[in-house]
């Protein structure tokens, strides 16, 4: 067995005297938790007063007085395959080194309290696969592949030079994801269902880190997303949407697509179809910060690209703000990868600082985010008969102040009831 497919069933696990995030609100008191075979068995109220026995398994206990239990956390929009904002960085890796950084990036974020990522584009099922049969350690994984894209769209990285500057050419097991017509997108969505996706990313407007668009243009018409997404109904999934510029965003929300990635540029019109139809925004507010940041710190990102990241993180936090405001349904994604994996949970201080409080904040990190990638009933909760996925925070989470820098406060994550961290 590899060391990273560690057996359920070898150890309960009983939290004693924890402060309880459960996925929705704060429990009064303390709680004690019992995790047994994978599963959360019990949240009880502390001093519970029970004495846990297992013949069959080790039972360790875990004291958290003055600490704090969440569920494992979300993050609906990552990147895996990736850990750059430079197109340069690709013409010198060889053709493999991806798939070899990527172990390395998938251990980063479990560590940091990431139990189920929504991959937006690049992992492939194989590397879902990995972690699914503990090859190797990482959170679970719900992939896209690729990204289905307009020609000269936001997921078409062709140069006027004549070069293709694609991170990850195609292979039988990530399709070409740039397509136009009813009929391409049609096929190309097949394709990615074929190839194992569990979702389709598309882009409905153009992009920051993209060499031939503009964030404000619109990408797709309505009836092509409507293609797409009428396919993913069909397989039982969903559309999830890049979409910055207003009238791409409305387009997206007209052809039924459940979430909204990035959001910048939303106007009134498109908040009312998000409160509407019910679909999430997916905000990943550091993403753009990320970038200018890099730059700073000497990563060669092409000057168009760091002009439009400019010009969006000025812009982002309004715009989110407003949505927030008015009771849109929000979930956390960071966009991991335009920045350093294992720095996800940096996104719950500035969603803070857009206005959430504290208990919608990590509810986005957790019960939202879960309900977004349709695991509401499994995951992103602290209740009886849910997975046992947690994050023990080596604080008394009390107010939104305490949210930044709270990677360096995670002191134990549990995956399926295994300690992972």
């Amino acid at each position: 067995m590899s060391e990273f497919a560690v057996s359920q069933d070898t150890v309960t696990t009983v939290l004693r005297r924890a402060r309880v995030f459960d996925g929705r609100r704060f429990l009064d008191g303390q709680h004690d938790l019992v995790l047994r075979a994978g599963t959360i068995e019990s949240v009880t109220p502390s001093p519970a007063a029970i004495e846990v026995h297992d013949p069959r398994n080790e039972v360790v206990t875990v004291e958290c007085a003055g600490r704090t239990v969440t569920p494992g956390f979300i993050d609906a929009h990552v990147h895996l395959m990736v850990s750059s904002t430079s197109l340069f960085d690709i013409f010198d890796k060889p053709f493999s080194l991806p798939y070899y950084e990527s172990v390395g990036y998938a251990a980063a974020v479990l560590r940091s309290g990431v139990t189920t990522t929504r991959d937006a584009g690049f992992a492939d099922a194989g590397m879902r696969a990995a972690i699914d049969r503990g090859i190797i350690a990482g959170p679970r994984m719900k992939i896209s592949i690729s990204i289905v894209s307009t020609t000269g769209g936001h997921g078409d990285l062709w140069l006027q030079s004549g070069i293709e500057a694609e991170q990850f050419m195609e292979t039988p097991g990530r399709p070409n994801g740039v397509a136009d017509g009813v009929d391409e997108v049609l096929k190309t969505t097949r394709r990615l269902f074929r190839a194992g996706a569990d979702q389709i990313k598309i882009c409905s407007t153009g992009g920051v880190l993209s060499p031939n668009d503009h964030p404000e243009h619109s990408q797709y018409s309505v009836t092509e997303i409507r293609t797409i997404v009428d396919e993913a109904e069909a397989h039982g999934s969903y559309v999830m949407s890049h979409a910055i510029g207003a009238t791409g965003i409305r387009n997206a929300l007209a052809a039924g697509v459940r979430s909204i990635e990035h959001g910048m540029l939303i106007d009134d019109e498109g908040l009312q179809l998000m409160l509407d139809t019910g679909a999430f925004l997916v905000p990943t507010l550091t993403a753009p910060r990320q970038v200018l940041l890099g730059a700073e710190q000497g990563v060669q990102v092409a000057p168009a690209m760091l002009d439009k990241a400019k010009r969006m993180a000025d812009l982002h936090l309004a715009s989110f703000a407003r949505a927030a405001e008015v009771g849109v349904r929000i979930a956390m994604g960071s966009d991991a990868g335009v920045g350093p994996q294992g720095t996800s949970l940096d996104e719950l201080a500035v969603m803070a600082e857009g206005g959430m409080s504290l208990e919608r904040v990590l509810a986005a990190g957790t019960s939202e985010a879960a309900v977004l990638l349709q695991e509401g009933d499994r995951i992103g909760s602290l209740a009886p008969g849910y997975l046992a996925d947690l994050v023990l925070l080596d604080l008394d989470l009390t107010d939104t102040g305490q949210l930044g820098g709270i990677t360096d406060r995670v002191a134990n994550v549990w995956k399926g009831g295994a300690r992972v961290a």
